[in-house]
């Protein structure tokens, strides 16, 4: 009989974390949820609250955490995670990411845990280099609109090395993509939902800059996958985690209008500050480390992500 072990993950009312604590509910461990929900949705948590081996603190985890009993996994997933978000909570996304990053590394310390932070693409910044490989630095602008979030998650990146290289820690970085699917807020701010939301309602779908910028999109299901192959491999060092298939975001709204059989048009409004102009993952290390590759192609993905959409704006 497998050993039922003990997740602990931050942010897991988020719309990963909420997808991460059913995947190792699934399985048969023990899962804590850790929330303050100031991004986070706690009905995304709903289905796991009479499952006995599901406890949610709500804490937020820019102060010391304590958590009882053993920790064998300490998943690191509490920030907000859209521009959105970042923008509007500036301060906190900062917080988050250096003292939320250094509470959550010393409660894996305590209980001699396996570490993994939640990092993102966005370390990259608005690249020079595409697609983006783990060895480029990134070009990130320290003092733009967006660097609460770029440079928020590059410092939780090198305080999670550092534990690993001091304490000795088993440690795991993963740059996660863009990424989609069910549980995502209806208004996240983030290309997908927010071109659901307009399409589903009939308003027009607003285009940053000409729509010739591209993304790579992973469905939430692979995701989870890249993550738990991550947990459990030897791996240390970073490791890109996306659908490596781009496409722009003006095709992306086109595709999201006939889906969904919207009469909805396009409007475009000017590019953000330090928008990234492309964004794709070179996989290569998830390929040859992880055996990892994502199978949900972006219209069957979409397909489910549109049913859930018309499930939550009935509501």
């Amino acid at each position: 009989m497998a050993i039922r072990k003990t997740y602990v993950v931050t942010g897991g009312g988020g719309f990963i974390g909420s997808h991460l604590c059913e995947r190792f509910l699934e399985r048969g461990h023990h899962v804590i949820a850790i929330d303050n929900f100031l991004t986070g949705n706690e009905k995304n948590l709903a289905p796991f609250k009479k499952n006995s081996a599901f406890k949610l603190i709500r804490h937020n985890v820019s102060k010391p955490i304590r958590v009882p009993g053993r920790v064998d996994y300490v998943l690191h997933f509490a920030s907000p995670a859209s521009p959105l978000d970042y923008l509007q909570f500036p301060i906190q996304t900062l917080k988050v990411g250096a003292l939320g990053t250094h509470n959550a590394l010393g409660l894996a310390k305590e209980k001699k845990a396996v570490f993994f932070l939640a990092s993102t693409s966005e370390v990259y910044g608005d690249p020079l280099l595409h697609p983006q490989v783990e060895e480029y630095w990134g070009n990130v602008n320290p003092v733009g609109p967006r660097g609460v979030y770029d440079e928020a998650k590059r410092f939780a990146e090198a305080l999670t090395m550092a534990y690993h290289r001091t304490h000795k820690m088993d440690t795991k970085i993963i740059r996660i993509f863009n990424t989609y699917g069910p549980q995502m807020r209806l208004h996240d701010g983030r290309a997908i939902p927010e071109f659901l939301s307009q399409a589903l309602t009939g308003k027009s779908l607003t285009v940053f800059g000409d729509g010739k910028q591209t993304r790579s999109l992973c469905y939430i299901s692979d995701l989870v996958d890249g993550i738990e192959k991550l947990l459990l491999s030897p791996v240390n060092e970073p490791v890109n985690v996306g659908n490596p298939n781009e496409i722009s975001i003006r095709d992306l709204a086109k595709k999201i209008i006939r889906m969904t059989g919207s009469t909805s048009r396009i409007v475009n409004k000017p590019l953000p500050v330090d928008d990234p102009k492309v964004r794709q993952p070179d996989i290569t290390r998830a390929r040859k480390y992880l055996s990892w590759t994502p199978k949900v192609g972006l219209d069957e993905g979409l397909k489910y992500t549109i049913e859930y959409f018309k499930e939550a704006l009935r509501k």
